[in-house]
């Protein structure tokens, strides 16, 4: 047993909770219960942000006292946590005094080393990130890069930290432990970051009010990220008397702690908070898990890009477990995914209240018609093909690894091919025609009970991501008492054979019942329509010259890729052969997958090309396919291109693919290759 700590970044108190913060939480909450499922002392964390600039002007717009601000966001994030079953251990807010003092002693540690002095500190910052940019970092026109937003000149006298002086202890750090930062594509980033150079960092404020005052410097605040960063030991007793949690879950041999953060605040969590422990002499977190966003429109999901999506429609009329489900089924762990409606009632619909709460519904019902009510005997164990149990066995096996690396839609995506094994067979065995005949009774009871132990281990399965619901469908087939609790075995709980004997199977309610698609999505227009009555909604759109550049150097997809030069028409259009391997291609298996923002064509892929790091290459396919389904996938690249800057991103190399009616066709090999091997 392992004590195990997990955290979310703490929530600004600026706006109500949507799903972006929603998204995080429920990550951290099924990491969390499955790891108590597999025996570890768990520890999970959650909070608000409440101090800085930002917090004040938004009070001040309305009126308040920054507290009062405060209190009012943090009663809603503790609603909605409660409406989501969230199991967090503790709510942390910077505003607290047990916070307070833990960023008093990590300064003081700091400033021990020597890490602190004071300078004029004058540059382009961002309220909203709370953070100063170079203008090589801003977009066109002078916009702040995550929120796009006008940034602000400011000079005033700060307390520097010493940050270019641990620049060769992070690069060891990253050498050292590889999945400090993850997925492996996000620690590419920012190690190219820290290796550009580190400028020392501006920690303190003068002009900021609330904020924790810092030690020693009157009139001075504390850096709202230096403050932040602070709350994943403050909240576990570091400054305080009673240090028992930060020793078990933080400083002892067999604690593992794991940041989960979106990938526009790795930089804080993956540079700066490292950089802080080091200095302090603290030990550092195991693993900093960056994801992707969530898009709507093509943007990211915030209150500042205007892209937001509130929960509360959702969640009363579906509930909180089947949020919970389609965020974590749509969206490869580590990417970008895109949040529609239509896909959230299809996902619903198809998953379910198909394959789960109509299964459940027709297997019980059919064992109560079959044998009065009782469940069906286990027989020897085994289906009458002999083949489902051998399914569930391997089904589970990818399930736990896949939940191990984090990896929940490909665990999810194990437990439903269990599932629909279990559907395909149930459909060839037509145990409903052989009801009345006495003597099929066992075969009836065997191909009943291996269908309801197939969907017992499903449902088993789906514990940490339905707390709610897969309690009461356990309950359905007779594999859970009414008063009794789930399993805390979850290993144990998952093999064959779990489902015994006894009892009665109780009438099923409907579980799911299906969305009528049509319906919904036109309140959901005639909603939009409301709101657009009373807010402008700004949308950002692709550059009308990125269509032929963009396409041309990002894959061959198009005949924008074709040469513009006329080829005379007595010349032979044929190539000679060392024309031809001068261009290098090569396979090459794609790592990772995600939207480049505001384009609606391209991908950014890191792909393995048998080289010492994985390549990034853009291209424009994003139309014809979905990220997480190129994951894994292997493709052909040409190697010895130039690089070419698309959107902003540096593209090193094309992936090759077909065309078919103006749509691309990606090209792979018959079977799986090493990667970097030579296409000729």
């Amino acid at each position: 047993m392992s004590c195990f700590y997990v955290t979310t970044p703490i929530y600004y108190v600026n706006d109500h909770p949507h799903i972006g913060h929603i998204y995080t939480t429920i990550v951290a909450d099924t990491v969390a219960r499955y790891r108590r499922l597999r025996g570890d002392d768990v520890y999970f964390l959650t909070g608000t942000d409440e101090h800085g600039q930002k917090i004040e002007r938004a009070a001040a717009e309305r009126g308040v006292e920054p507290i009062a601000l405060a209190d009012e966001v943090v009663a809603r994030y503790h609603e909605l946590w409660r409406t989501f079953g969230m199991s967090h251990d503790d709510f942390i807010r910077t505003s607290e005094p047990r916070h307070a003092a833990g960023v008093r002693v990590i300064i003081e540690r700091m400033a021990a080393q020597g890490d602190f002095y004071v300078d004029r500190h004058e540059g382009l910052y961002c309220v909203r990130c709370e953070t100063f940019y170079t203008e090589k970092e801003l977009l066109d026109g002078g916009l702040c890069p995550v929120h796009e937003a006008p940034v602000e000149e400011r000079s005033e006298e700060n307390l520097f930290f010493r940050l270019s002086k641990y620049e060769q202890p992070l690069l060891d750090l990253y050498d050292r432990h590889p999945d400090f930062v993850r997925p492996a594509s996000r620690l590419n980033e920012v190690r190219q970051f820290v290796s550009q150079g580190l400028r020392d960092l501006s920690v303190s404020r003068t002009s900021v009010d609330w904020a924790v005052p810092f030690p020693g410097h009157e009139g001075h605040t504390v850096y709202v990220w230096l403050d932040a960063l602070t709350n994943y030991i403050s909240a576990l007793g570091f400054g305080s008397d009673d240090t028992s949690l930060y020793d078990r879950f933080w400083a002892g041999d067999d604690a593992r702690a794991v940041h989960l953060v979106g990938k526009d605040i790795l930089r804080f969590h993956a540079v700066y908070w490292p950089a802080f422990l080091l200095s302090a002499g603290l030990p550092l977190p195991n693993t900093v898990w960056a994801h992707g966003w969530w898009l709507r429109d093509d943007r990211k999901v915030s209150k500042s890009s205007g892209a937001v999506v509130r929960p509360e429609h959702l969640i009363e009329r579906f509930g909180g477990d089947a949020l919970r489900f389609y965020l974590l089924r749509d969206m490869a762990f580590g990417q970008d995914a895109g949040f529609s409606d239509e896909a959230f009632i299809e996902r619903f619909n198809g998953d379910l209240a198909n394959d789960l709460g109509n299964t459940v519904s027709r297997l019980v019902t059919l064992a109560r018609r079959a044998f009065d009510g009782l469940p069906p005997e286990t027989g020897d164990g085994e289906d009458s093909e002999g083949s489902l149990r051998a399914i569930a066995a391997e089904a589970v096996e990818t399930f736990l690894r896949r939940m191990d690396e984090f990896a929940f839609h490909q665990a999810l995506d194990a437990l439903w091919r269990l599932q629909q094994e279990m559907s395909q067979y149930l459909v060839r065995q037509e145990p409903w025609k052989k009801l009345k005949d006495e003597s099929a009774r066992a075969e009836v009871s065997r191909v009943l009970w291996s269908c309801m132990e197939a969907t017992r281990i499903v449902t088993t399965g789906l514990l940490p991501v339905l707390p709610e619901v897969a309690p009461n469908v356990l309950r359905a087939l007779g594999a859970l008492g009414a008063d009794e609790s789930p399993p805390t075995d979850l290993e144990a709980a998952l093999q064959w054979g779990g489902l015994a004997a006894g009892g009665t199977l109780p009438a099923v309610e409907p579980l799911f019942p299906r969305i009528d698609k049509k319906a919904y999505l036109a309140e959901i227009v005639a909603a939009r329509e409301a709101a657009q009555e009373t807010q402008s909604m700004s949308e950002s759109a692709e550059p009308d010259t990125s269509n032929a550049s963009v396409d041309a150097a990002a894959a061959s997809t198009d005949s924008s890729t074709e040469t513009s030069v006329e080829t005379p028409a007595e010349a032979d259009p044929r190539i000679q052969i060392d024309h031809f391997f001068e261009v290098v291609l090569k396979v090459a298996t794609v790592q990772a997958a995600e939207a480049v923002p505001k384009s609606k064509k391209l991908l950014k892929l890191q792909v393995e090309i048998g080289e010492d790091a994985p390549r990034t290459v853009v291209a424009g396919i994003a139309k014809q396919y979905a990220p997480e389904d190129l994951v894994g996938r292997q493709v052909v690249v040409v190697a010895n291109l130039q690089p070419a800057k698309l959107m902003g991103i540096e593209s090193n190399g094309m992936v090759l693919a077909a065309t078919e009616d103006g749509q691309p066709v990606l090209l792979h090999p018959e079977r799986r290759v090493p990667d970097g091997t030579r296409v000729s």
